[in-house]
């Protein structure tokens, strides 16, 4: 009965895998076909389309997507290290300090993560162009270096919480400083919840077309989100070539996704749950 089981059970999960994949196969075929076999019915083009990539990528008569590339991991490059070095002081400081108000101001923090994010959108707007910041990354990359965001904040205080304070009074009879035991002790025991901030921001922030719209409007420092939107502003649409290239834009999630799993998995699976 257990074999039998253990069979359906796994027929199962293949099947339900292939109907997830399938828009991700729908979606590799339609980058290859021309414009107008999209409406047909079949899965795989009679003679695919390789040049849709080419043509895609030399889109842009000036730049090529290398060039939206380069820019979107640069500014990611600031937000991941602003985002997992601040969060991480930040709870440190929440779960390990004691000063006064602390649950006071944690709970603040935790009730900005009910605020929805447009009803800061003006006012950040606002400030940034009255700094001279707008059409360019700082508005994308700054906010990341102010704690990284409240969810992340309390997803490495819980983690914290789960380690030994014995280990932290250990290192202060040693002479260690209170930014040493930060640095040589709990950075890393949460290097798992630390990879896990990092996937997150940078896959929010890879996604996130809303704020790059917003503070972005150059070309020569468009995103990968902003350089697929160019499809769209023509008349003639290539969707071949669209698809092509929006294939490639999920390439960097889905490969950082993929060799740092083990710790992502982790860092979920044992936060809030180390006694």
């Amino acid at each position: 009965m257990n074999a039998s089981r253990s069979k359906l059970n796994h027929l199962f999960l293949a099947l339900f895998s292939l109907l997830m994949l399938y828009p991700v196969i729908w979606w590799v075929g339609a980058s290859l076909k021309k414009t107008a076999e999209l409406s047909l019915p079949t899965l795989w083009p009679a003679t695919p389309m390789w040049e849709n990539y080419s043509k895609g990528w030399h889109f842009s008569g000036d730049y090529t997507f290398a060039h939206f590339f380069g820019n979107t991991l640069l500014m990611e490059l600031g937000n991941v290290t602003g985002g997992v070095f601040t969060a991480a002081l930040v709870a440190y400081g929440f779960s390990r300090l004691r000063f006064k108000l602390r649950g006071f101001w944690f709970s603040i923090l935790l009730l900005t993560m009910m605020l929805p994010g447009q009803v800061t959108v003006v006012p950040q707007y606002i400030l940034f162009n009255k700094l001279g910041w707008v059409d360019s990354y700082v508005p994308l990359v700054l906010p990341h270096f102010f704690g990284g965001g409240a969810f992340f904040i309390f997803l490495l205080v819980q983690f914290i919480r789960g380690i030994p304070r014995d280990l932290d009074e250990a290192a202060k009879i040693d002479g260690t400083s209170v930014y040493g035991i930060f640095f040589r002790i709990v950075l890393p025991l949460i290097k798992p919840a630390l990879v896990t901030v990092a996937i997150f921001t940078f896959i929010w922030s890879w996604d996130d077309f809303f704020a790059q719209v917003l503070y972005i409007s150059s070309v020569d420092k468009f995103t990968v989100g902003l350089a697929l939107r160019m499809f769209i502003d023509q008349f003639d649409i290539q969707w071949g070539q669209l698809l092509a290239m929006s294939l490639l834009s999920i390439t960097p999630s889905v490969l950082i996704f993929l060799f740092a799993q083990k710790y992502f998995v982790e860092g979920i699976a044992t936060t809030g749950l180390k006694g």
